[in-house]
């Protein structure tokens, strides 16, 4: 590594939402650049005026602030680069384009998309290239009086790269090592497009060197415009400062063939994005992660996993173990399944971890949505601590918390009324009664009135807690039930009882 500061990037295109495997690679820049000092530059890459969607800038930000993965320049925060839009940087591209065709290393290209759609009908896979580029309209194969006068009229253009024949373009990958690609396969992209605007490929190469990007990480299917970009850095000179290169592996279908799209998503029943985006042209809603109810702490920990690994068993990691911890080498060459089920787990132990104090804002959030207003906090905290331990989502909460703030709207009667007797209903009415005398009124003190009325009455304890979880909650879940009994006091427990008992003898 260079003795320079380190400085990565993240360059997403405003298109639409943020992929999980687009949030993995903005995680993998800031934790590389936070373990060595360095710093994590946002880049909004908004060369293609066509697919711009209003709003995904904005929401490009919110997710990666969510994640907590806190960009050192950005459009929002500025730099000593700025600006930080490569739509504002238009002017910046065409001088270094235009230097490309003066040395011979790219050229005006002329042809109509008119053309283009004929050449490609006629001709079999074809390419803008060295084998076709000399019977095509381009300042290689028109005179140079022609070509003047085409650009002193106005005539739309592009500057396409010239390829060399016969070549290899090797680079060194951090991932896979070194890299090699023939030439005689690589066609002519396009730089600058006809309205000024750089393609990604100019873009990419101009703004790295201007921003002095040391390392450039990205997914692996931008592989196959690395030589690209790798002969752009060389005919401009400035190979001796081109960043280092990482291209991380896919992230992959659960069943491991193919990369994870929108659709895998949608079919199996899981996000794929970060967080909920609404597409302003078409009004479809994607769901997202933060939505389902994950903790921002727990997508960051499972993203981090997919495709790195610190060597050890640990699994669960802060977002600073992240960075004392992360290094390329580390990082998998193959492509990295997704499992949404070990992703629920990173969730749960997450919820586990987390102080419930913390929690309350969004517990709070899950309740209120539900029609549940919550008065007391310390109460609401309390609940939260005797429940997390059983919620894998914070929608979780609902189920496992909402009955601490109102009585059950229904009750599991299919679990209760086939074994139901007249004996239960009597024990019951006896237990309210002990319940309501009863001095201390504590989880393990109410244990002990319940083991003995059960004793009393000549019944099996099985019999007839089950029931009485069903009174104090609707159903066949919850925490211990005396710990239930217990928070929600001794009126509120006695009332649901009776409640419950017209309700299992109707």
């Amino acid at each position: 590594m260079s003795s320079s500061k380190v400085r990565v990037r993240f360059a997403p295109s405003p298109t639409g939402g943020l992929h999980l495997g687009g949030v993995r690679t903005a995680l993998f820049n800031y934790l590389f650049a936070k373990k060595h000092k360095g710093d994590f530059v946002l880049r909004i890459e908004d060369t293609d005026q066509t697919r711009y969607v209003e709003g995904a800038e904005d929401y490009i930000l919110d997710c990666l602030k969510w994640c907590g993965i806190t960009p050192d320049e950005s459009p929002l925060v500025g730099g000593h680069y700025a600006p930080y839009r490569q739509s504002e940087r238009k002017s910046i591209y065409r001088e270094y384009a235009e230097r490309l065709v003066a040395q011979g290393h790219a050229y005006y290209a002329f042809d109509t998309p008119e053309e283009l759609d004929h050449a490609r009908k006629e001709i079999p896979n074809f390419q803008y290239g060295q084998v076709y580029r000399d019977t095509l309209r381009n300042s290689l194969s028109l005179k140079t009086a022609e070509v003047e006068h085409l650009l002193d009229n106005g005539v739309p253009h592009v500057i396409r790269i010239k390829i060399p024949a016969d070549e290899s373009v090797r680079f060194h990958d951090m991932i896979r090592g070194d890299v090699s690609f023939e030439t005689n396969l690589v066609d002519d992209k396009v730089l600058l497009k006809a309205d000024g605007m750089p393609t990604y490929h100019l873009a990419v190469v101009v703004d790295d060197y201007l921003m002095k990007i040391t390392h450039a990480f990205r997914g692996e299917e931008w592989l196959p415009s690395a030589p690209i970009h790798i002969l752009l850095w060389k005919y401009l000179g400035w190979e001796a400062e081109m960043p280092q290169w990482a291209h991380l592996p896919l992230i992959l279908k659960p069943d491991g063939h193919g990369k994870l799209s929108k659709r895998d998503g949608a079919r199996l029943g899981f996000p794929v994005y970060a967080m909920n985006w609404l597409d302003a042209k078409t009004g479809e809603l994607t769901p997202g992660f933060r939505e389902l109810g994950f903790l921002p702490e727990a997508f960051v920990n499972l993203l981090a996993m997919l495709g790195w690994n610190a060597g050890t068993d640990q699994e669960i990691f802060t977002i600073e173990e992240l960075i004392e911890n992360f290094s390329i080498e580390r990082i998998s060459k193959a492509g990295a399944k997704f499992d949404f089920e070990k992703a629920k787990w990173y969730n749960a132990e997450w919820i586990k971890k987390t102080d419930a104090g913390s929690l309350m804002p969004e517990v709070k959030a899950v309740l209120e949505d539900k029609g549940i207003t919550v008065a007391d906090d310390d109460y609401l905290v309390t609940v939260i601590n005797t429940v997390k331990d059983r919620c894998t989502l914070l929608a979780d909460f609902y189920q496992q918390a909402g009955y601490f703030f109102q009585i059950p709207a229904e009750y599991d009667l299919n679990a209760v009324k086939p074994k139901w007797s007249d004996t239960k209903t009597l024990f019951f009415s006896e237990l309210m009664t002990r319940f309501d005398e009863a001095e201390v009124w504590e989880a393990m003190q109410l244990e002990i009135i319940f083991k003995y009325l059960t004793e009393e009455k000549a019944l099996k304890i099985g019999d007839v807690m089950l029931p009485f979880r069903i009174m104090l909650v609707g159903g066949k879940f919850g925490p211990h039930v005396f710990d239930i009994a217990a928070l929600l006091g001794k009126e509120e427990t006695v009332k649901r009882i009776e409640a419950a008992l017209t309700a299992f003898t109707a």
